[in-house]
């Protein structure tokens, strides 16, 4: 029997516990309808008057939004357009480099001798014609 009695001596602080905490809930709860009412926060007329500042803010949220998604697909666009860029000077370069090399004359005297013309081995000579004076 003692030990039933301690049981229940036990619980009874427990239950007092609860009891407190749900008060000072309910207390916090009650001082915040107490604020509401006093400043008149959920009063029909002040919301009323309240929603064209209340659209202006979405409005000014909605903005902000699309400009950041508008921000972040430029963004994308240009590191996008530079990396074609990078990536069109290599090949250029890699094309100017061989086009360099096969313009060179030894490159130019391989590739024509397989359709059977050959370097000439003189020097060229100038030709100089004479005008001839009519009279």
């Amino acid at each position: 029997m003692n030990t039933i009695k301690k049981k229940e001596t036990e619980q009874i602080p427990e239950v007092e516990q609860v009891k407190e905490k749900s008060s000072s809930l309910n207390f916090s709860v009650d001082k915040l309808m107490n604020l509401f009412k006093v400043f008149n926060l959920f009063n029909r007329d002040v919301v009323i008057r309240n929603i064209p500042f209340v659209l202006y803010l979405t409005f000014i949220a909605l903005f902000y939004i699309w400009n950041s998604y508008t921000i972040d697909k430029t963004v994308r666009e240009i590191d996008k357009t530079d990396k074609e860029l990078k990536e069109l000077r290599s090949e250029f370069i890699t094309g100017k480099s061989d086009l360099m090399y096969k313009c060179k004359m030894t490159e130019v005297a391989k590739n024509i001798e397989m359709y059977g013309i050959k370097e000439s081995k003189e020097a060229p000579k100038k030709i100089i014609i004479k005008k001839a004076v009519t009279e």
